[in-house]
């Protein structure tokens, strides 16, 4: 937002708030769903590089041992299944890399 204010050239002195600002500047998406189609991009990216590449080989490790106690805490893949169940996207959508990026967005 900070730099939404100080395009508009409003002071967070005046008190003016975010949802006003967003309107003024015709601003559409939030920085959190850009960067959740950012993910969602690099993911269908990764996706189709050929095996043995290593952001391929990186994204399918999984670390050895137990988790600590607790709730455990929601893993970057996880997060991405949950992102493309919102979208509509099943996991083998991102083969046709037009058809993917038109449903991200």
């Amino acid at each position: 937002m900070s730099f939404w204010r100080r395009s508009a050239q409003i002071s967070r002195k005046d008190k003016i708030r975010s949802t006003v600002i967003k309107q003024k500047m015709d601003v559409a998406r939030s920085l959190v769903d850009d960067i959740k189609t950012q993910q969602l991009q690099w993911y269908g990216h990764v996706q189709r590089m050929e095996e043995g590449r290593l952001p391929k080989e990186v994204m399918k490790w999984r670390p050895l041992g137990r988790r600590k106690r607790g709730r455990p805490k929601l893993t970057w893949a996880e997060g991405i299944r949950g992102r493309m169940g919102e979208k509509g996207l099943l996991e083998k959508d991102w083969n046709d890399r037009s058809n993917w990026r038109k449903k991200i967005m």
